[in-house]
């Protein structure tokens, strides 16, 4: 079976946040925009966020699931602070430790 692959050009239009919503730029905001009031432009100047059901559309054409779109924030995994990840290193390292001083005294024995 053949690979399935990305739709290029909707990858170039979008951008998929981390908690996994659709951001796009709105249409009519390019050129011509003298005829435009202000209130439009700064409406337009905004990157919306793409709604459940067009997300949806897009899961088909990237072949992947959008986290964001049918999960809540809490249930999403976020990346540790470097704290954190030298912290989580730090008690790795001392139960290994641990482990390996085990294992020299039971071969001792």
């Amino acid at each position: 079976m053949a690979k399935s692959k990305n739709h290029k050009g909707l990858l170039k239009r979008i951008r998929i946040t981390k908690t996994g919503l659709v951001r796009h730029r709105s249409a009519n905001h390019k050129h011509l925009r003298s005829g435009k009031g202000g209130k439009r432009l700064r409406q337009l100047r905004k990157d919306p966020k793409m709604s459940n059901p067009e997300a949806k559309r897009i899961e088909k054409l990237l072949f992947r699931r959008l986290r964001g779109r049918a999960q809540s924030r809490a249930t999403i995994k976020r990346n540790p602070t470097p704290t954190e990840r030298k912290a989580a290193t730090a008690a790795k390292s001392a139960t290994a430790a641990k482990n390996a001083k085990a294992a020299a005294a039971a071969k001792a024995k």
